[in-house]
């Protein structure tokens, strides 16, 4: 059903006006920022799957407008209005994140919304001395079985933000989270760069189906 069609009441921006912005729901509020939808969803049906794909980490990741134009299949204008409304959410607010990660479960709780994604993406949980959340960061986006990354693009935001250590995070679409043979050998080759640049590399979490491995508990390092 198109903006249009709804009554009144049940427009966002209508609703912003006469009820406030508090009574809007998370992707109502994003609704009022896109403004329209594209050709293919309606600007709620768009902002429901956003919010309901990352919630509130797409608030604490560094993405890029390129990668939001290939990772929600929106256009250029739409990408530049949420990095927009994201750079400036941390700027007014310098929000620091509570997440903490003391365990494999904590990562997949904060990161399970990626079992719905259609490609890989490689995510790097950055993290302080307490293992609390500095950064998170969309590495790279692969395809339906595979993503490729360079070592520098996870070692370059740990040493922006002076991370202590470091987790990451990738998805099978096909929802069985048991580890390539590259997965095995990629987790192996950034285990012995996180050792010379002396950042810890604590886990490589894979993401599946409403489940999860752990590289760390099964290769034992």
């Amino acid at each position: 059903m198109k903006i249009k069609e709804l009554p009144a009441e049940a427009r966002p921006r209508e609703k912003l006006m006469l009820l406030g912005a508090s009574s809007l729901k998370n992707y109502e509020l994003l609704a009022c920022v896109l403004g329209k939808g594209t050709v293919k969803e309606d600007v709620l049906s768009l902002s429901k799957r956003i919010i309901e794909q990352y919630g509130n980490s797409l608030f604490l990741q560094n993405f890029k407008v390129k990668d939001l134009q290939e990772l929600f299949e929106i256009g250029f204008v739409q990408a530049c209005q949420i990095t927009a409304m994201v750079e400036l959410s941390k700027r007014l607010f310098k929000e620091k994140s509570a997440n903490q990660f003391l365990k494999p479960q904590d990562v997949f709780e904060y990161c399970k919304n990626m079992q719905f994604l259609k490609k890989e993406h490689l995510r790097g949980l950055f993290l302080d001395v307490k293992n609390k959340l500095l950064r998170d960061e969309l590495i790279s986006i692969g395809t339906v079985d595979k993503t490729l990354s360079h070592p520098r693009e996870i070692f370059r935001p740990a040493l922006e933000v002076s991370a202590v250590s470091f987790i990451l995070v990738h998805n099978h679409p096909s929802g069985d989270p048991t580890p390539s043979v590259e997965d095995i050998e990629f987790t192996k080759r950034i285990k012995q760069l996180s050792e010379i640049m002396e950042i810890d590399f604590l886990d490589h979490i894979i993401i599946g189906d409403n489940t999860f491995v752990s590289l760390k508990e099964l290769l034992k390092f």
